[in-house]
């Protein structure tokens, strides 16, 4: 009814509020009718809305600005009415007022999405100044670099930015890893917006080397067939776009649920102590709930394998191959160990972990989280003509959340304690298993803003892979989650041709502005 005669607008408003009293009229009744009945002041606000008129963040200024003052100009009225209609009155006006704000929020939802949707080309814009940083770790180079990048684009969102640079003497004693150069930069930045609880958005700067069979220049963005290619999309720099192009949507036309502190760090792909791990020992990750955006967009990860590095050093005795009966050879040596631990891995991988597998497993048998013992890297010998004096055996030990870290270390170390070689044993514990329970209210927040962004109820499941967010999770014990973007087997991470689709990241977008404002 009033849509048509412009009574939605911000000019009638001022003249319903304030032209009665310039000319000492009262409406009273009349005047509480027409705003707050089917059909009146308030629902032809909502109706504009609907129809998408007045541009952009007009639900946010209905929301904080009109109907504050609607309301404000209602109760008035009351206040004039006699006592005995008031009652019934007021029942009506806050009825009127929660079916407003009811359509407001879901209004809102539609406003906020229609803008982020316009955006994609904004997403694959700074996705493609990401990716042309190559921060591969090793070496690690270009850290200084993407952070300088990061910075302004936080600082004009409002956030308070530091630039945190791991102290060597920290990075050499924790993490020793070979091959890294030049300072582990990360970036925290931080957003106080008056609210209750803090929302921690944590994910990794840093990427694994290119290595062959790329289609395309790895480090230079290329779109084609409805997919966005290029190493680090999918792990983890296609998450680090969606959310700064979410953030400005909110700052268009939302409103944010939380304080924010955002975590951008380097090294996960080190592993051993991550620039995570060095903010959580300086007391630097604080906040209520956490969101980790290195993963996949398969599944919502309550949980993962720990993760022991291990090493067998078999020594023997050179001499020349001709007259190899005077010498040891220690490859040949080294094959008990393998073989001592292979049959220990039969042991260990029949295990199964009461959480549920993510979902794009099911297609290869795997229903539960396993655990996993790896036999991944051997290096021995010099020369064809020499018997080799040395062999190194490497790999790695995944641990399901029911095991203990100490004692999947105590079991491979039993494996090949009684073999009658000349054998050195040394292992390494990385990052710890994590589980969350299932039913914490942040798993179903999380959920619920991931069904409203994709329209599909997701699950809860555990991942097979490692996290340095179970690092956070183990010291601090805040509850967590982990979505990224990208898909576990059809994103190829770590492979050539890395990608992910435009579809999964308009939806990620949409999952971190629903996540943000509630």
């Amino acid at each position: 009814m009033y849509g048509g005669m412009g009574f939605e607008t911000d000019t009638f408003l001022e003249i319903s509020l304030k032209l009665p009293e310039r000319h000492k009229v009262e409406l009273g009744p009349a005047r509480l009718d027409a705003i707050v009945r089917v059909g009146g002041i308030l629902d032809a606000h909502i109706e504009n809305l609907r129809k998408g008129r007045f541009g952009l963040g007009r639900a946010k200024h209905l929301e904080d600005v009109v109907f504050p003052r609607l309301e404000e100009k209602c109760l008035e009225i009351l206040e004039g009415l006699p006592p005995e209609s008031r009652a019934f009155r007021e029942a009506e006006v806050r009825e009127a007022f929660n079916r407003a704000r009811g359509s407001i929020n879901v209004l809102r939802y539609m406003e906020f999405y229609r803008y982020l949707d316009s955006k994609t080309p904004e997403v694959l814009e700074v996705l493609r100044d990401l990716v042309s940083f190559e921060t591969v770790a090793p070496p690690g180079n270009n850290y200084h670099e993407i952070i300088d990048y990061l910075i302004p684009i936080f600082r004009d969102l409002g956030f308070e930015t530091e630039k945190v640079v791991m102290p060597p003497e920290i990075f050499d004693q924790r993490c020793g890893v070979a091959g890294l150069v030049g300072d582990r930069v990360n970036l925290r930045a931080r957003l106080d917006v008056g609210a209750e609880k803090t929302l921690v958005i944590y994910t990794h700067l840093d990427v694994v080397p290119a290595g062959d069979g790329w289609s395309s220049d790895p480090f230079d963005l290329e779109i084609r067939d409805e997919r966005v290619y290029g190493r680090g999309v999918a792990d983890s720099k296609g998450a680090v776009a969606a959310l700064i192009v979410a953030l400005q949507a909110v700052e268009a036309c939302g409103k944010h649920r939380y304080n924010l502190e955002v975590l951008l760090t380097t090294d996960e792909e080190v592993g051993g102590y991550s620039g995570l791990c060095y903010f959580t020992d300086e007391g630097l990750v604080n906040g209520d709930c956490m969101l980790c955006m290195d993963s996949f967009s398969d599944d919502i990860i309550i949980g993962c394998n720990g993760i022991i590095t291990w090493q067998a050093t078999v020594r023997g005795k050179s001499v020349h191959s001709g007259a190899s009966f005077l010498g040891e050879n220690a490859i040949e040596k080294a094959l008990p160990v393998i073989e001592a631990l292979l049959a220990l891995k039969k042991e260990v991988e029949a295990r199964r972990s009461t959480l549920r597998a993510s979902s794009e497993l099911e297609p290869y048998g795997v229903t539960h989280v396993r655990p996993m013992l790896n036999v991944a890297v051997i290096h021995g010998g010099i020369k064809e003509n020499i018997v080799p004096d040395r062999c190194v055996v490497r790999g790695d030990r995944r641990v399901i959340s029911e095991e203990k870290m100490e004692e999947a270390t105590a079991e491979m170390e039993r494996a090949v304690a009684a073999l009658d070689v000349d054998l050195e044993w040394r292992s390494w514990m990385g990052y710890p298993p994590m589980r969350i329970n299932p039913d914490h209210p942040w798993v179903s927040e999380v959920s619920r803003a991931l069904e409203k962004a994709a329209g599909k109820k997701p699950r809860p499941a555990g991942a097979q892979y490692s996290l340095d967010q179970s690092y956070v999770v183990d010291v601090t014990g805040i509850p967590s989650c982990v979505y990224g973007v990208g898909r576990q087997t059809d994103s190829n991470p770590h492979g050539p041709d890395e990608n992910v689709t435009l579809d999964d990241l308009l939806i990620y977008t949409r999952f971190l502005g629903s996540l943000m404002t509630g």
